[in-house]
């Protein structure tokens, strides 16, 4: 059985990789079975990105037209979420830079 797996995360929309170990303690083959797999999914994170920005820009034209405060505050949340998942998006894509420092050093 190994000691990782990439598990589906349905608010980010991509597979995020669960190590059930300290990286350094993986062997190298290991490791670049993970690194690879990771590429695969990295890879996708650009299209997750405009595909939460595109509903950003539709709930802000939404907003831009809403004359209730209850939906304003509704679609303000759903924005901030959507701001926030992009956030977490980005720190996804920088991992692989971190693995990649590890493996070389």
């Amino acid at each position: 059985m190994s000691a990782f797996r990439f598990e589906w995360n349905e608010r980010l929309r991509i597979r995020i990789p669960v190590l059930e170990m300290e990286w350094e303690q993986y062997e190298v083959n290991e490791q670049r079975v993970i690194i690879s797999q990771w590429e695969l999914i990295r890879g996708t994170i650009p299209d997750r990105v405009m595909e939460f920005e595109h509903h950003i820009n539709r709930k802000q034209i939404e907003l831009f037209n809403e004359e209730s405060f209850e939906r304003s505050c509704i679609l303000n949340y759903e924005i901030a979420d959507y701001a926030s998942r992009i956030n977490d998006l980005h720190i996804w894509y920088r991992i692989d830079q971190q693995l990649e420092s590890r493996r070389h050093s």
